[in-house]
């Protein structure tokens, strides 16, 4: 019998704001297709173990999960990888607490440095809870430290962390490497950046899929704009690239209607098999 294929689901796409922007009434806004409607970005990755076991690894924990969650039926958390501790990106960790009570074990979580220490004073609650006045229900989680270039085994997946620029600040993409005829493998997963240094460009190479960052049209410091994004997939050359992470100056229909063709739009519920 043949191994299932690996899914990556798209949990969000939406910047920071999420889309529709609160008070706002731009086309985008009050647009009425559902691919326009776009959460926090953060991702789902799916697929079978060599024991035959479905595993679940969540890249970013957005303020939306459990929303998310919901929408895709998830039941289990096997790991989540963490690209950097801003909002949006970590704001839902308090919900893993669920999965640890359905599989009555600790959740594995990789991130580095700057990550985890943002991590100890926002959830103090989670990562100190002998501290808790109460015996709270919290989060049960395995901290794992990781820097440029470590390699950490996803119950046979292998998850390579490599630094991206956003802005002044130094980040994690992910590159996953899994079976050789698998097409989704090897993925990199590279949200929130406007730069990618020299020492990164090798965890590139030989990319089957890309998940890449778009803010939108206009210049922004931190973030790849329409344009840069689609040349920085052109220099990777991908066989696809979804573009993610986007504000509500990017109407779905028409933009992606405009990219080149190994090149889509991401959009909140979409999967890559």
């Amino acid at each position: 019998m043949s191994r299932a294929l690996a899914q990556l689901t798209l949990l969000g796409t939406g910047t920071s704001s999420g889309i529709p922007v609160i008070g706002c009434r731009c086309d985008t806004c009050t647009s009425s297709d559902a691919k326009d409607r776009r959460l926090r970005t953060g991702a789902l990755l799916r697929f079978t173990c060599d024991q035959g076991e479905r595993r679940a690894i969540l890249l970013d924990v957005p303020p939306d999960h459990r929303e998310q969650s919901l929408r895709v039926g998830l039941d289990r958390c096997d790991g989540i990888v963490l690209t950097h501790a801003h909002v949006d990106h970590i704001f839902g960790l308090d919900e893993v607490r669920r999965y640890n009570a359905l599989m009555r074990r600790a959740i594995p979580v990789y991130g580095d440095d700057p990550t985890w220490d943002q991590l100890h004073r926002v959830y103090r609650h989670i990562l100190s809870p002998q501290e808790n006045v109460n015996d709270s229900f919290v989060a049960e989680l395995q901290a794992h430290r990781v820097r440029h270039g470590d390699r950490v085994n996803l119950h046979g997946v292998q998850a390579t962390a490599f630094t991206l620029w956003h802005g002044n600040l130094a980040i994690l993409g992910w590159r996953f490497d899994g079976p050789t005829d698998d097409p989704l493998f090897p993925l990199a997963y590279c949200t929130d950046v406007n730069r990618i240094p020299s020492e990164s460009q090798p965890m590139l190479i030989g990319v089957r899929t890309l998940v890449l960052d778009m803010l939108r049209p206009r210049p922004h410091d931190t973030h790849f704009t329409c344009d840069e994004a689609i040349e920085t997939a052109r220099q990777i050359g991908a066989d696809r690239t979804v573009f993610v992470h986007m504000t509500h100056d990017i109407r779905h229909e028409p933009v992606n209607a405009g990219l080149p063709p190994s090149m889509r739009l991401g959009f909140d519920g979409m999967t890559l098999p």
